[in-house]
């Protein structure tokens, strides 16, 4: 999953970063509304972290702006001002959540995952997929009931998967959701986690085919 970070403290981005990327996100960082106004047009995220005292555009701006366009993506608002005002401007505009500066990292990461689970699976956290199940908030996957030895890799490939059931996903979309702009992305390696689930999914009759030019599909399960 991909997470766009918009904060110009660079001590508080930086650890918001690392800490979200030790949590197996993709995460990309702006400093500025304007910038972050110019990324959400060209980028796809699961979820915006949006700091309101931002130079150039404030972070309110950058809200209207991007609800204007028709965007749906989960925001969570940070601020270091907690009045009702600002709050209720914020949810107006249409933010999903607000948290006040400073803040416990622990408790904006399970606001993370929960606006995560709304955004992409309707608010509940277990994928299933036949005899195939993922949580996505505990990050364990099963098969036939028996827990799934997965990287935190294999694990993100598999969500998108999942999520885009009966669907070609390329190469690119999987590189988006596992990688930010500043982390190498081999050539191979989507090949080489594919490969990796493959041996582990197919032997319980779950197949992910290549669509030779386009991309992967996991394939509907008999009874879908």
């Amino acid at each position: 999953m991909r997470i766009l970070v918009v904060e110009d403290d660079p001590v508080l981005a930086d650890g918001l970063t690392r800490s979200l990327r030790q949590s197996d996100y993709a995460v990309d960082c702006v400093g500025d509304g304007v910038e972050a106004s110019h990324v959400l047009v060209s980028q796809n995220y699961d979820l915006v972290i949006l700091d309101l005292g931002l130079p150039k555009v404030d972070g309110l701006e950058a809200l209207r702006r991007l609800r204007r366009r028709g965007s749906k993506v989960p925001v969570l608002i940070l601020t270091a001002h907690d009045t009702l005002d600002d709050r209720v401007k914020g949810l107006d505009l249409g933010a999903d959540d607000y948290l006040t500066k400073p803040f416990d990292l622990p408790e904006l990461e399970a606001r993370v995952r929960a606006l995560i689970r709304r955004g992409q699976s309707g608010g509940g956290s277990l994928l299933e997929h036949g005899t195939l199940a993922l949580d996505t908030a505990g990050r364990r996957a099963t098969l036939d009931g028996e827990p799934l030895d997965l990287s935190a890799r294999e694990l993100g490939v598999l969500e998108v998967l999942m999520l885009r059931s009966g669907r070609v996903v390329n190469k690119e979309q999987l590189a988006e959701q596992l990688y930010g702009w500043d982390e190498e992305v081999g050539a191979n390696a989507i090949e080489v986690y594919v490969h990796r689930l493959r041996k582990k999914l197919e032997p319980a009759g779950v197949t992910i085919r290549t669509i030779r030019g386009l991309g992967y599909l996991l394939e509907k399960p008999p009874n879908a």
